[in-house]
C-alpha cells in the first residue's frame, strides 16, 4: 500500500475552561463559610443538642409525629381516592360534592382548619349520634382527634387531585377493552386502571408524606404533644429554647431523609413496566464511582 505522504498528527482534546463556574463556586463557599462562622460565634450551647437528642420526651415526640403522619396519610389517601372517583363520575351530584370539598379544603389554610376543629366546642355543646354515640363535645374532640381530622381531611383534598391525575393518565382504550370483556367498572378500576395509575400517583404521594411529616408541627396549636411541642417544653425548662429548635430540626431532617430513601425505591418499583433501564440505586452509584477510581490506566 502506497504512502499518501500525509503526516498523521495526534489530536489532543483540550477541555474548555468554565471560569464562571469557578467564580460561582467561590462565592457559594464564601457565603456558606460566613454563615457557619456567624453561628459558631453566636451564643449557642451546641452541647445541649446531643445531650437531649435521645431524651425520653424527644423520642416520645418522634413516635407521636410518625403515628400522626401515618394515620393522617391513610385518611388522606383513602379519602382522596374516593373523591377522585367521585370527581370523575358522570353523576352530577357526586361530582359536584367532590369538587366543593376539594375547593373548600384546598382554599383554606390547614392551620385555620385545625383551629376551627379545636374551637367547635363553642358552637356545639354535645355530639349526638343516636344510638351509637353521645357525649360532650369537649370530651369527644380531643387534641389527637383534632389533629387527625385537621390534617387528614385537608390531605384528602390534595390527594384527590393527585389520584385524579393518575387515573386520567391511563389510556381510555384499556378501560373500554375491559368493559368489552364484561368486566364491571369497579373491577376495571381495581385491576386495570389503578395499578397503572400508581406510576403517576406514587412520586407526588411521596412528597405529600414528607410534607405531612413537617406539617404535623402545626398541631402544637391545638395542645397536641408531638416532636416540636416536646422540644419547646424542654427548651423552656432547660434554658435552651433555640438549641431545642435546632434539635427538632435535626430529627425532622433524619425522618425526611429516611422517607426520601423509601420514596426512591417505591418509585423505582413502579417504574419497572415503564422504562427499560431502572435508575441506579445509591449503592450502585457508589460502586460505579469506586470502580471508576480503581480503573487501571490504558497504555498509550
Amino acid at each position: 500500500m502506497k504512502d499518501s505522504g500525509i503526516a498523521h498528527t495526534e489530536v489532543r482534546a483540550v477541555p474548555v475552561r468554565h471560569y464562571g463556574r469557578y467564580a460561582a463556586a467561590v462565592v457559594v463557599l464564601a457565603l456558606f463559610g460566613a454563615i457557619v462562622y456567624a453561628f459558631a460565634r453566636g451564643e449557642i450551647n451546641w452541647g445541649a443538642i446531643p445531650d437531649y437528642l435521645f431524651d425520653d420526651r424527644i423520642m416520645e415526640g418522634v413516635r407521636e409525629t410518625l403515628v400522626l403522619t401515618v394515620l393522617s396519610m391513610l385518611i388522606g389517601v383513602g379519602g382522596g381516592t374516593v373523591l377522585a372517583v367521585m370527581r370523575l363520575s358522570r353523576n352530577p351530584v357526586t361530582s359536584s360534592v367532590a369538587w366543593f370539598y376539594i375547593w373548600f379544603f384546598r382554599g383554606t389554610p390547614v392551620y385555620v382548619q385545625l383551629l376551627v376543629w379545636f374551637n367547635l366546642g363553642l358552637v356545639f355543646d354535645y355530639i349526638n349520634l343516636p344510638p351509637v354515640y353521645q357525649d360532650e363535645w369537649s370530651d369527644f374532640m380531643t387534641p389527637f382527634l383534632t389533629a387527625l381530622l385537621g390534617l387528614g381531611l385537608n390531605e384528602a383534598a390534595y390527594m384527590a387531585e393527585i389520584c385524579r391525575a393518575g387515573l386520567l393518565a391511563v389510556d381510555e382504550g384499556q378501560t373500554e377493552a375491559a368493559h368489552a370483556l364484561g368486566m364491571r367498572h369497579g373491577a376495571t378500576l381495581r385491576r386495570i386502571v389503578i395499578p397503572q395509575a400508581m406510576r403517576v400517583i406514587v412520586p407526588p404521594t411521596g412528597n405529600e408524606v414528607i410534607n405531612m411529616l413537617k406539617t404535623t408541627s402545626l398541631v402544637a396549636a391545638v395542645q397536641y404533644y408531638e416532636l416540636l411541642r416536646y422540644a419547646q417544653d424542654i427548651g423552656q425548662t432547660s434554658g435552651s429554647p433555640v438549641e431545642m429548635l435546632f434539635l427538632a430540626a435535626v430529627w425532622y431532617l433524619i425522618l425526611t431523609s429516611l422517607l426520601s430513601v423509601g420514596q426512591f425505591y417505591l418509585e423505582r418499583y413502579y417504574a419497572r413496566g415503564a422504562i427499560r433501564n431502572l435508575p441506579p440505586t445509591p449503592w450502585q452509584k457508589v460502586k460505579a464511582t469506586l470502580s471508576t477510581l480503581r480503573r487501571p490506566e490504558v497504555p498509550r
